[in-house]
């Protein structure tokens, strides 16, 4: 049924709008629905406008090929995670995930890096959103991102970004090599939703600090 009332919802819309070819599609509006789902929409290959904010979206495999979405709204679902959903995107400009149930972070965030279009992101209102770094990790991340969560990022803030990353990057490959102490607030930079333990101020083993490592790549490729 909610398929259907999905397939519905996009013929009702093409009827309205005067569509009589899938090419000529350029913009789909399908606000406030109640849909739980969607059909593919792959066949509708220009599309670049998409309005599915206000739903009860949970899957996202409907878009797997409107690579030339510029526009895509997504606020106010169910959305619990993204990961292979968006990442083909590749022309993305403007992308509203708030008020849904986005979790992990480093995931979410991972799924967006190959979008390097990317000027918008609203991310507010998700559980990710609690990470204490939430905000510096996701900027520095995502340099293209210019306003996150309906704030403009400012330079100021892709300094510490910065440093605070590169710093602790440095420090872990650092303990590698030498052994030494971990120093950094690994627990602070990586905690909450990127799912690293407290930072403990303890002669770790080689082991330890390669496990940490990886975490690290594994987030910011």
């Amino acid at each position: 049924m909610a398929a259907a009332g999905g397939g519905q919802a996009v013929e009702k819309q093409l009827k309205i709008c005067g569509f009589k070819r899938n090419i000529d599609v350029l913009v789909l509006y399908l606000a406030g629905q109640g849909l739980r789902s969607i059909p593919s929409l792959s066949r509708f290959h220009r599309l670049r406008y998409l309005w599915i904010n206000n739903n009860k979206i949970q899957d996202l495999t409907f878009l797997k090929k409107n690579y030339c979405l510029t526009e895509l709204y997504l606020n106010d679902n169910e959305i619990t995670d993204i990961s292979g959903a968006l990442k083909h995107l590749c022309a993305l400009q403007i992308l509203l995930l708030h008020n849904n149930q986005l979790k992990q972070l480093g995931k979410t965030v991972k799924e967006l890096k190959g979008i390097i279009s990317l000027q918008t992101l609203n991310l507010f209102h998700n559980p990710l959103a609690h990470d204490p770094d939430y905000r510096l990790y996701v900027i520095h991340f995502l340099p293209s991102v210019q306003l996150l969560d309906r704030k403009s990022v400012t330079q100021r803030e892709r300094e510490s970004a910065f440093h605070l990353y590169s710093c602790e990057l440095s420090c872990v490959m650092e303990s590698i090599a030498f052994g030494k102490r971990v120093n950094t607030p690994l627990g602070t930079a990586m905690g909450g939703s990127r799912g690293a333990q407290p930072a403990r101020r303890l002669m770790m083993a080689p082991e330890f600090h390669l496990r940490t490592l990886k975490m690290l790549f594994y987030y910011g490729q």
